[in-house]
């Protein structure tokens, strides 16, 4: 039986299963968000990608930017550490426009 690696996260983790879109210059592509805490997410691409530097994911059912820097890449799965998140309802910072009309091109 193999043993599952100590996690090394401070905070608890939450399952989200939630539909997300991955927004950085010149590119915009959907996701799942698997699982979030305080600190960071986990995020699943529908195809391979080698994300880094720093991403806003957005979230789809709470209209919310979150953004982030790439921690670590592993097959479709991503995880993420957070450094804030914004509303994307009503009046944003200009540095979040092109998260808005991604957000409003996914329906929101």
């Amino acid at each position: 039986m193999t043993q599952q690696p100590p996690d090394r996260r401070f905070e608890t983790r939450h399952s989200a299963s939630a539909r997300g879109v991955v927004v950085a210059p010149g590119l915009e592509l959907p996701c799942l968000i698997v699982d979030q805490s305080a600190g960071g997410l986990r995020i699943r691409l529908d195809r391979s990608f080698a994300l880094t530097g720093d991403v806003i994911v957005i979230d789809l059912s709470r209209a919310m930017a979150i953004e982030c820097r790439v921690a670590w890449n592993k097959g479709l799965e991503v995880g993420l550490k957070q450094s804030g998140q914004t509303s994307l309802r009503g009046l944003v910072p200009s540095r979040l426009a092109a998260a808005r009309e991604a957000f409003r091109r996914a329906g929101g």
